[in-house]
């Protein structure tokens, strides 16, 4: 027999442990959370470039009418906090009181503070919680305090923990929620993967969230929750988790199972995709302008990524060593050094279509189609700051002129494009030609029988189904 899921002490209150994860732009919205939080567990809503809506409930497109990036940031945030605020509403009615109702954001997106401070204000008292990763937010404890809510930061060590703890948290510990373990190696979207951990080597879980709890113990906090994000099916694969007094009182965060449900937003092009996903098919990359490490769907979108990273040759802009091979750039041909095979290499993906030369920020060029090019450039022009700093378009929220001072990178993309695009887009062409963030264990859609004949329950059902421990 599976243990009984009991409730535990979260955010001061008695909830299940049970948490929905947050996905951004609009995937996670204040239908899902409310209805999770109905099930008593705590729901999330992504305040991530969050939808709003019109008079008649369609969805407002996020359009930009700015000329300057810095205008157009502006806007993204007003759109951020008028989004926000709609789906707590939404969220609040439909919990009917039951649960909790967390906000996620992500530090490191543009505007962050701003968003969830405005967020905070325009939805007073329907909020009982942030959660928040990416970077190092030290600042979310003083945010929290401000607006008297539980906070949640999403670290992948302890080690993270240790130092966000030290720097600002311990002096609003009485508002600290809960610690969510964010498993590098196995959950969807974006992952704190360290320069010391192998992408290609998973680590287990346990030992890492038992030094994290060990740390935790050392500040006083044996009883503060710790969320296991990442890698979550049935809880009957974590049952020595549950009640271990080793590890003190733990939750487990489901992002990927909440995508198939009747209420998620994404499409049901989207939905039947899920269930026909293969072992393999999701995977980490680096193509994310944030820098850092993401799972995501392999398809069409990051095929072409891959493709146009390996079209890449060195460059020189006088002849140094090997580099002696004459090869001419842009329209005027302005002259730079390859080595003599490189140059070969350029050549035939000229010939294969790939007449673009672009320069990185690192010395080299990558050889892409002219409307590839054409593409990559609009982005780069259309750029309205989503991201506190992108390595894509050069822009930087921290910089009185808003660069991150080097060269814009064509070898990422516009994440705000991409997102917004496969979900707001119910299409297979969409679902091909976009970013899919996924958790790893997506594949179990296809093999889990409780999606047997293409079932789609409901979110109670799913929580309902959980705390049967499968």
């Amino acid at each position: 027999m599976m243990k009984a899921i009991n409730a535990i002490r979260m955010g001061g209150v008695d909830v299940l442990p049970l948490v929905e994860g947050g996905k951004g732009v609009a995937v996670s919205n204040g239908t899902t959370a409310g209805h999770w939080a109905a099930g008593g567990g705590a729901g999330t809503l992504s305040a991530v470039n969050a939808d709003s809506y019109d008079a008649d409930g369609k969805v407002i497109p996020q359009t930009y009418r700015g000329r300057t990036r810095r205008e157009r940031h502006d806007e993204l945030v007003d759109y951020g906090i008028k989004g926000g605020i709609a789906q707590a509403q939404r969220a609040h009615e439909l919990s009917g009181g039951q649960g909790r109702i967390h906000m996620n954001i992500l530090w490191e997106m543009g505007g962050a503070e701003r968003v969830a401070q405005g967020i905070l204000e325009g939805a007073k008292g329907l909020i009982n919680g942030i959660t928040c990763g990416a970077g190092m937010p030290y600042r979310l404890a003083d945010i929290a305090a401000k607006f008297n809510v539980h906070y949640y930061p999403i670290i992948s060590s302890g080690r993270a923990f240790g130092a966000l703890w030290k720097r600002a948290y311990h002096k609003a510990s009485e508002l600290l929620g809960g610690v969510v373990y964010e498993d590098p190696w196995l959950a969807g979207g974006h992952n704190g993967l360290t320069n010391g951990e192998d992408p290609q080597k998973p680590e287990d879980p346990f030992p890492r969230v038992l030094a994290l709890r060990k740390i935790m113990r050392e500040f006083g906090l044996g009883e503060t929750p710790i969320i296991m994000a990442g890698g979550v099916w049935w809880l009957e694969e974590w049952e020595h988790w549950i009640d271990n007094p080793e590890l003190g009182p733990i939750a487990f965060q489901f992002g990927t199972r909440p995508l198939l449900t009747q209420e998620s937003p994404i499409g049901e092009t989207w939905k039947k995709r899920l269930l026909t996903l293969k072992e393999g098919d999701v995977f980490l990359n680096r193509f994310s302008p944030t820098g850092f490490y993401s799972s995501a769907v392999n398809n069409a979108f990051i095929g072409e990524l891959r493709d146009r990273n390996a079209r890449q040759a060195a460059f020189t802009s006088e002849p140094v060593g090997e580099h002696q091979a004459e090869y001419g750039v842009g329209p005027r041909k302005r002259i730079v050094y390859l080595t003599p095979s490189d140059r070969d290499r350029a050549i035939a993906w000229e010939s294969a279509g790939f007449t673009e030369a672009l320069r990185t920020p690192d010395s080299t060029l990558i050889f892409v189609t002219p409307d590839k090019g054409h593409e990559i450039h609009e982005d780069q022009v259309n750029c309205m700051g989503c991201l506190s700093q992108c390595r894509f378009s050069n822009w930087s929220q921290h910089t009185p002129d808003h660069t991150n001072g080097k060269k814009a990178d064509p070898r990422s993309f516009c994440i705000q494009k991409t997102l917004q695009d496969v979900a707001h887009t119910d299409s297979a062409e969409a679902l091909d030609n976009n970013l899919m963030f996924s958790g790893h264990n997506a594949y179990r859609f296809g093999q889990d029988p409780f999606y047997s004949n293409g079932f789609v329950p409901t979110v109670r059902q799913l929580v309902d189904r959980i705390l049967t421990g499968r």
